[in-house]
């Protein structure tokens, strides 16, 4: 499983990334307004340095029309670094732009996927990654499950590099699903990887053990 961070707030980004074992960074316009009024170029450029070139960095394109799509493309890799993966939304000019920017061997991660179409196409096009919307779907009255593993068994049919990341998740049990449906990634917002991995249930376990522990064996620890 890669295990991605939907955000771009440095602070939270740093705190998780001593914690978990994280392969890289999404965001898109929303994530970014949540920042308030940045240098846009300045904090990705942060963010890089934050995570480092291994780790891959998910940047959306604004316009809605082919041409631009491409301008905007060309300008965050010319300004923040060649690497960063270029996340289009799946529509029809979005699937134009695929075209072009893949046949310049640039990184692209298939954004806002709702249906199997959708997903298909982007493979067919050759995106590195696909991100379909999991609760999205789910509110539309879809099944984000047979969606995510119908794209997963076409990758495994054709033999497709492209990875699905899957996004947009309300709760534990939707990103397990995602999972066990086929997606190779995925993407969350901090504050649920934290409720997953914080678990009450938890917790009480360890202090019941701390206490079974001080009863038996007072205040010392292995090491006093």
């Amino acid at each position: 499983m890669e295990l991605m961070l939907d955000n771009a707030n440095l602070k939270e980004l740093e705190e998780c990334l001593k914690i978990f074992p994280c392969s890289g960074i999404t965001s898109n316009p929303s994530i970014i307004k949540a920042e308030g009024k940045i240098n846009f170029i300045n904090h990705f450029k942060s963010i890089r340095k934050l995570i480092g070139m291994d780790k891959s960095l998910h940047i959306q394109v604004i316009s809605d029309k082919c041409d631009e799509m491409v301008k905007e493309a060309h300008y965050v890799l010319n300004h923040i670094d060649k690497n960063v993966y270029i996340k289009i939304p799946v529509t029809i000019e979005g699937l134009k732009a695929m075209k072009i920017l893949k046949e310049e061997n640039v990184n692209i991660t298939a954004t806002a996927i709702y249906t199997k179409m959708q997903g298909l196409l982007a493979i067919t096009y050759g995106a590195d990654y696909i991100a379909p919307y999991y609760n999205r779907i789910l509110k539309m009255g879809g099944d984000p499950v047979d969606v995510i593993a119908a794209f997963r068994k076409d990758i495994d049919d054709t033999g497709a590099k492209t990875k699905i990341v899957a996004a947009s998740f309300h709760g534990a049990e939707q990103v397990e699903n995602a999972l066990k449906a086929g997606a190779q990634s995925i993407t969350v917002q901090p504050k649920l990887l934290k409720e997953m991995t914080d678990l009450g249930f938890v917790n009480d376990a360890v202090k019941t053990f701390a206490s079974d522990w001080e009863n038996s064996q007072g205040t010392k620890t292995y090491l006093k």
